[in-house]
């Protein structure tokens, strides 16, 4: 199964970082957070993806095309490409395959996972999509199982959100319960992991202006053909400055909640 990541986007709310690097370089714990999205598909099994380029994209070829030589003692023969050696266990991406497709500067998401399509698999295979900014715990076995379960073309997570600001619950002037920014409890917002069947295609166009999460979705729920996955657990997009402090404060003290992988 292949999984398709959204990487072309310009992240203007998170301009201290993205002046010179695309949303998804952006680093967590020292490693790019897209990093850390391809990490949570492979410890489901997923290790074969297609990077979505768009907005600096070569950044993303670059980190890609020099991945062994930044974890590795290497000797070469300058002029001779077949002459490089690397030495050391590497790294613990063994195995996973990389496309790296530029889409478009300019491209929304609906064209850029259309214009990406050339490079799935069988026609009757399921795929993936998520976007380069947004991390998870949810179980994607049980998110693909409930997908087949209902037999549409696509499923999407929902997800209540954290709020911004932590609530008090006061009774008779005293403070009796403190909750730091809990999730929010009504109504579901779009997760950003989603489960397609190629079907869903059909709903796409190659022209720069498609928006996945407009016409097409609304499109696809309308013939009733759209499913939602409930995801209680921990999920968090990378928007703004805060949000990257919140996903690395996390990870500096050792809680981060979307990182399943040893």
């Amino acid at each position: 199964m292949k999984a398709i990541i959204l990487c072309g986007g310009q992240g203007t709310r998170l301009r201290e970082h993205t002046e010179t690097r695309p949303k998804p370089m952006v680093e967590v714990g020292g490693r790019p957070i897209l990093w850390h999205i391809m990490k949570t598909y492979a410890h489901h099994g997923i290790t074969d993806f297609i990077l979505c380029l768009g907005y600096k994209g070569q950044v993303i070829k670059d980190y890609f095309l020099n991945y062994e030589s930044q974890f590795s003692d290497v000797t070469l023969e300058l002029g001779r490409r077949d002459s490089i050696r690397f030495y050391g266990d590497l790294h613990g991406e063994e195995g996973w395959r990389v496309t790296l497709v530029d889409t478009g500067e300019a491209s929304m998401t609906g064209a850029r996972i259309k214009r990406a399509a050339k490079y799935l698999g069988s026609e009757d295979e399921t795929f993936c999509v998520t976007y380069g900014d947004g991390v998870t715990d949810a179980d994607l076995h049980a998110v693909l199982a409930f997908h087949r379960e209902k037999g549409g073309v696509a499923t999407m997570t929902g997800v209540r959100p954290p709020s911004r600001f932590g609530e008090i619950t006061v009774r008779d002037g005293r403070i009796d319960a403190f909750t730091e920014k809990p999730q929010v409890s009504t109504g579901l917002i779009n997760g950003g992991y989603f489960f397609f069947e190629r079907a869903f295609l059909d709903y796409l166009s190659e022209d720069a202006s498609c928006v996945l999460e407009r016409e097409p979705l609304e499109r696809c729920a309308a013939d009733k053909r759209l499913y939602v996955y409930e995801h209680g657990g921990y999920w968090q997009c990378m928007d703004t400055y805060r949000d990257w402090q919140h996903l690395e404060e996390r990870w500096d003290r050792g809680d981060a909640p979307w990182k399943a992988w040893p």
